[in-house]
């Protein structure tokens, strides 16, 4: 029997959570990792170390590869499309990924498909963010198109003192400057789609970020609106389909209660997301395994719940540093509580893993909410 082989360029934690789902379904995954001692390469067998900004090095990979997929989207597009070109199946393809990879390509696509975006910009000087901040009001949020994530890349501007003081920021590649939005709280709406066509909705969550990483997850958005909640879903599932994605996309979003159909844009992410990692016990197809039968072109699976709440809390580097000495401990709090590691040295504020916990029968959101925060908290901590 000859399975296909799958590549995924990049070696984070979001390959090494595909790895199970490939060996589940027969599956081979190689991973193009960054070094010998990330997150993947610890666990996978077929880990070359190369850099992804390098075509030479990403044709090589590529060679034998039935389908290649992303564990980010920093790859260069040039280099992708002269993948693509040469006959490799990239899933997503270039020319789709360049709405995750760069925010002024997502925003004006956002807006061409008459979907709720904040006020934007392009801007190349402090002049023009003086100017957009003069138009709309202060405060406005300035945005690397490139490369930021988790609040890097990003700042916040109350005035035109705050703008000229980015003067650095501004070295001749155009800049993409917001309104702040004035939202309750963020939310996340996940869906995969195959090249055929198919595609499909987990349900819509309710992500709470501290100092602009993601921090804990409810699954299903608690209060939200049946109205907004179906709004967001067949937002994400149009973006999806306009922009022919194949695989796993987030839409991260604003809820702006009264404004609109309820939330805005936020941004797009092209490949497993953190706010997706509740699936993994959550929901009956995880959003890895989800990645694989899409970018394969497999029938999706159902993304139906398993419990009426489910809680993702990120465990973030602490004062612990030995995390296997500290999972007794942790795994004593509580039973049900499943506990994804990462493989990563331990170092303040880097994701190091995450719990998952599901709600019993009746149970309130707050108690699961603090079950899950009490066993992240004795392997951060311990």
């Amino acid at each position: 029997m000859t399975f296909p082989l799958i590549g995924v360029i990049g070696g984070g934690q979001l390959a090494r959570m595909m790895l199970p789902e490939a060996n589940h379904l027969g599956y081979r995954i190689s991973v193009l990792a960054e070094g010998p001692e990330v997150s993947t390469a610890l666990a996978a067998p077929e880990s070359p170390v190369g850099d992804y900004k390098n075509l030479e090095t990403l044709r090589a990979f590529a060679a034998g590869k039935d389908v290649v997929t992303f564990d980010h989207e920093h790859v260069p597009t040039e280099h992708l499309r002269t993948l693509a070109a040469e006959g490799v199946n990239v899933q997503p393809g270039p020319e789709a990924l360049i709405y995750a990879q760069d925010k002024l390509e997502m925003r004006k696509r956002v807006e061409e498909l008459g979907l709720p975006n904040p006020r934007w910009r392009e801007v190349h000087s402090v002049a023009d963010l003086q100017s957009f901040g003069a138009e709309i009001g202060y405060p406005v949020i300035l945005k690397t198109p490139r490369g930021g994530y988790d609040g890097k890349g990003v700042a916040f501007v109350n005035n035109d003192d705050d703008a000229a003081s980015l003067s650095d920021w501004f070295t001749g590649s155009a800049l993409l400057a917001e309104e702040k939005v004035n939202f309750t709280r963020e939310l996340s709406a996940l869906v995969a789609r195959r090249p055929s066509g198919d595609a499909k909705a987990w349900p819509v969550v309710h992500t709470i970020q501290v100092n602009g990483v993601c921090d804990e997850v409810i699954a299903p958005a608690p209060e939200l609106s049946d109205e907004t909640a179906a709004a967001a879903q067949d937002a994400a599932l149009s973006i999806a389909h306009a922009l022919g994605v194949t695989g796993v996309m987030a839409a991260e979003l604003f809820e702006t209660p009264g404004v609109g159909p309820g939330f805005m844009i936020n941004e797009l992410a092209m490949r497993p997301h953190n706010t997706g990692h509740w699936t993994q016990n959550g929901a009956v197809t995880s959003q890895f395994e989800q990645h694989l039968r899409a970018v394969l072109d497999l029938p999706l699976g159902s993304t139906d719940a398993l419990a009426g709440v489910s809680v993702m809390k990120n465990i973030l580097g602490g004062s612990n540093p030995d995390l296997h000495a500290a999972l007794p401990a942790a795994m004593d709090i509580d039973s049900g509580a499943k506990v994804h590691l990462y493989g990563k040295g331990v170092k303040p504020g880097r994701k190091i893993g995450h719990i998952n916990v599901l709600g019993g029968d009746g149970e309130a959101i707050d108690a699961v909410r603090a079950r899950a925060t009490a066993v992240a908290a004795a392997l951060r901590d311990a």
